[in-house]
């Protein structure tokens, strides 16, 4: 630990003397009270003077520093320096000498082990598990008699957790490695267990590049993921998937738990089919959440449909997914791709589920969806796959690829539609279809009076009583 964090220290260091060195000998360059350039010399000579004597300090600390660099030697204080030197004058501390020993000791008494990604939640030494809260220490051979689990390890008898940003560790000890740190505070009489780890700098890949290789296309639904993968022409592959993410009346902790289980099973399909990406419709309910009871164009307000659909909207964690998603991804070298969510289900069930359920009877409308979504995400349409090329005029009969399969619709139990040509599900009737009736004022009643008539009824008018 200490040959991993003190040399980037002695760097910053050495870097802080050179600026500023560079800076005083600027000054110096100008003469007092002018200025030359940008560059403005000291106000007086005696000011000056004092310039001149922290250069020379400051030349000799950046030398030791150089001196030590070359070395290979750092200067570490166990305990920190400041709390070293506090012992000599323990009045302007406030400390007892009871009190200064027991943070000295506190100080130098820690445990730390660096993360290993390939290991069981991120580290051998130290192990944290996110579901059961238990901690682990592996002991020293010599330690190793006091060891109460297999393999010379220690459980703690209490358990642990962070009260702060937990739910992301957990993401990163399932996917990652994560370095932890366990030190004493003497005033509190607490233990603590902090983690940390490295962001890895890896650049994003294109579109374009994405769009070479197999992606999988995930359907976030009320319960559980429905995931395809699908070629690059936009063909799925495979059998389809469906990931169980059951959250209703759960615990938080056990919420974020059931999603990063799903999460890593995603993650396992992915590397097994040879994907690059995910993809995921860029969903949000927040408006939806906000508005809560009140109507919003055909969303339910009131009554049974309503509190279903409330329901469903508040057991479809969108956010907390999409962030899982993008930070366990990014661990294992797989990128995420989010797409409009507009009509997906819809152009699923009208093009899609009635072919694919002809080929693989578990398919559901969210399997279909899933392909819509994955083929936004590869760049085609919904209605076409990509390969079919338009043949020449004398080769009519040979196609340049294999043809698709026909894309019937469906109605909502996928069975496909005895007439193909209903009108659109968000009309309530079908327009007639029958030719314009006839003038109603030529052949359906006699025309108008003429001004002999109209004259008749004004007489009768004016006689009767």
């Amino acid at each position: 630990m200490i040959s991993g964090i003190w040399p980037s220290g002695t760097c910053a260091e050495r870097q802080s003397l050179r600026s500023r060195v560079r800076r005083i000998e600027r000054r110096l360059a100008v003469p007092a009270g002018q200025q030359q350039g940008r560059a403005r010399g000291y106000a007086t000579q005696a000011e000056r003077h004092s310039g001149q004597q922290r250069l020379q300090v400051l030349k000799a600390r950046l030398a030791r520093a150089e001196r030590r660099a070359g070395a290979g030697q750092v200067s570490v204080c166990r305990g920190g320096r400041q709390l070293a030197k506090a012992r000599h004058n323990l009045g302007a501390a406030g400390l007892a000498p009871e009190q200064w020993r027991q943070r000295w000791e506190a100080r130098r008494l820690f445990l730390t082990a660096d993360g290993e990604k390939d290991k069981f939640l991120g580290n051998e030494t130290i192990r944290w598990h996110p579901g059961e809260l238990w901690l682990e220490v592996k002991l020293p051979a010599v330690l190793g008699h006091l060891a109460n689990r297999p393999h010379g390890r220690y459980r703690l008898s209490c358990p642990v957790g962070f009260s702060y940003r937990g739910d992301e560790v957990a993401a990163q000890a399932a996917s990652g490695a994560v370095r932890y740190d366990i030190t004493s505070d003497p005033a509190k009489n607490r233990w603590y267990l902090d983690a940390s780890w490295r962001m890895p700098q890896v650049p994003s890949p294109s579109l374009e590049e994405l769009s070479q290789a197999p992606l999988l296309a995930a359907d976030l639904n009320h319960g559980h993921l429905a995931a395809w993968v699908l070629t690059p022409d936009g063909n799925p592959r495979g059998a389809p998937v469906t990931v169980p993410l059951g959250l209703a009346g759960l615990p938080a902790a056990q919420r974020d738990g059931r999603v990063r289980a799903a999460i890593s099973m995603l993650i396992r399909i992915a590397r097994e089919h040879g994907c690059r990406a995910i993809a995921i419709e860029d969903l949000d309910f927040a408006g939806a959440r906000s508005e809560g009871r009140e109507r919003s164009g055909n969303r339910p307000s009131r009554g049974t449909r309503g509190k279903a659909f409330r329901r469903i909207v508040a057991g479809i964690p969108t956010a907390r997914f999409r962030d899982r998603l993008t930070q366990m991804t990014r661990n294992q070298g797989l990128a995420v791709i989010t797409v409009d969510p507009a009509y997906t289900s819809r152009w699923a069930a009208e093009h899609w589920l009635a072919p694919l359920r002809e080929q693989n009877e578990i398919t559901t409308g969210h399997h279909a969806a899933a392909v819509v979504i994955g083929r936004r995400a590869h760049g085609h349409r919904a209605r076409r796959r990509a390969g079919v090329t338009q043949p020449r005029p004398e080769d009519r009969g040979v196609r340049a690829t294999p043809t698709a399969p026909a894309a019937r619709c469906a109605d909502r139990d996928g069975g496909t539609r005895q007439a193909p040509r209903l009108p659109p599900r968000w009309r309530k009737t079908g327009q007639a279809q029958r030719d314009h009736p006839p003038n109603q004022a030529v052949h359906d009643r006699s025309g108008p009076p003429d001004s002999r008539e109209h004259l008749l009824l004004s007489q009768l008018g004016t006689v009767l009583p």
